[in-house]
């Protein structure tokens, strides 16, 4: 009897052991595979962190660049991350989006991407949902053939078919079949960024005529290679405005003197309005064109049209539509003030006395641009609010 109690104590523990261990090797499985996802979105998230960084120590300049930085960031994340459905999908590129312009308000080219992301998500979204909505039917009217067939009663009192409702319909999608199309067409967006300098090139004939004298300030790459793909067949002469405090201008008149071999002359801010009456044309790059057709530039730009305005001289700004932004601006907002050392010395002696403003940036009213040239033609100002549909959905006005 003792053997056989010892036998069955024993059994008992070995049982309870084994239960002991898979509980412990199932909560040690459960917990890797936590660990897993967890360690999948920290790498993404450390990729936004360094992203919001280097753009806080500015370490990305130029719009350009920060447009292409932050597509390939969204890409990344559409591709490698999981999402239940469309709507998780949206408000983490909503996240993504609003943490990336905290980094650097002035670029305003980030929220851009991000609602022309937003954008992209709804377009094949409503596509995949008509496609396997058309599947079904397809596959409905199949077996109602098999069946007896339709009537053609029936056919003529089915109601009509209105647009998909994201909302509603969402949790229908297949996220796999998603994204490919998603990833691709950000891919195209990249592209797109890309080739703007050299889309916008292609028209320079058509706004630059021979013997014509042209005005300009700054430094913009998009500006030279527009002047340059013009010299090609036209024969001008540019006059470049020295931009101070930073005096970018001074660099603009060089790399035009030496890359597209045009008679330049820089002169200083002050002489724009003497100089305008010989002025054909004035022809400026941008920071950001706004909902209503203003833009917002860096500083200088609004002397130069308010010249321009007063001696009836065409502005022409030339301008990739992923500068586009869907908000409004006046003399007040989407503006930084640089350090004041910049224009006046620091004297310990005027420091009480004396308070100096640099701001970055100018507000230019659209009734002072004549037409914007962009990567798919050129528009006047109060078409923009027309480009704001084919490129925006109104929900993603504000992020």
């Amino acid at each position: 009897v003792v053997c056989v109690a010892s036998i069955f104590i024993i059994i008992i523990i070995i049982v309870i052991i084994m239960s002991v261990k898979s509980s412990t090797s199932s909560s040690s499985s459960s917990s890797s595979s936590s660990s897993l996802k967890k360690l999948k979105w920290g790498a993404l998230d450390k990729v936004v962190e360094t992203f919001v960084t280097r753009l806080k120590r500015r370490e990305i300049r130029g719009s350009s660049a920060v447009a292409t930085n932050t597509a390939e960031l969204l890409r990344t994340i559409v591709s490698r991350a999981q999402f239940e459905d469309v709507g998780e999908l949206m408000d983490t590129v909503r996240l993504v989006g609003r943490k990336l312009q905290l980094g650097n308000p002035m670029e305003l080219c980030i929220g851009n991407i991000a609602r022309r992301v937003l954008y992209i998500i709804r377009q094949e979204t409503a596509h995949l949902l008509k496609v396997q909505k058309a599947n079904k039917q397809r596959s409905d009217e199949a077996k109602q053939y098999d069946v007896g067939g339709v009537s053609l009663h029936k056919l003529l009192d089915e109601p009509a078919q209105s647009d998909v409702d994201l909302a509603k319909q969402s949790s229908e999608v297949d996220m796999v079949k998603l994204k490919q199309p998603i990833c691709e067409e950000i891919t195209e967006l990249i592209d797109e960024i890309k080739n703007v300098r050299s889309q916008i090139s292609e028209l320079a004939v058509e706004h630059i005529h021979a013997k014509e004298t042209i005005l300009t300030f700054g430094l913009s790459r998009t500006v030279i290679e527009f002047l340059k793909e013009a010299a090609k067949l036209r024969e001008f002469q540019v006059y470049v405005c020295e931009s101070n405090p930073s005096f970018s201008g001074q660099t603009m008149a060089l790399k035009l003197a030496q890359e597209v071999d045009v008679m330049t002359t820089c002169i200083t801010d002050s002489a724009v309005y003497a100089i305008m009456p010989t002025v054909n044309k004035v022809i400026i790059g941008t920071h950001a064109v706004m909902a209503d057709g203003s833009l917002v530039c860096y500083t200088g730009g609004r002397n130069i049209t308010e010249a321009a305005k007063a001696h009836s001289v065409p502005v022409v700004v030339v301008v990739g539509l992923y500068k586009l932004c869907p908000l409004y601006a006046d003399e007040n907002s989407f503006n930084t003030l640089q350090a004041p050392s910049e224009i006046l010395r620091f004297e310990q002696a005027l420091i009480d006395k004396v308070n100096v403003e640099n701001p970055a940036y100018d507000y230019i009213p659209p009734d002072l641009v004549s037409l914007y040239v962009t990567n798919f033609g050129g528009h006047n100002p109060s078409y923009i609010y027309r480009l704001l549909a084919e490129y925006y959905d109104p929900e993603d006005y504000e992020l």
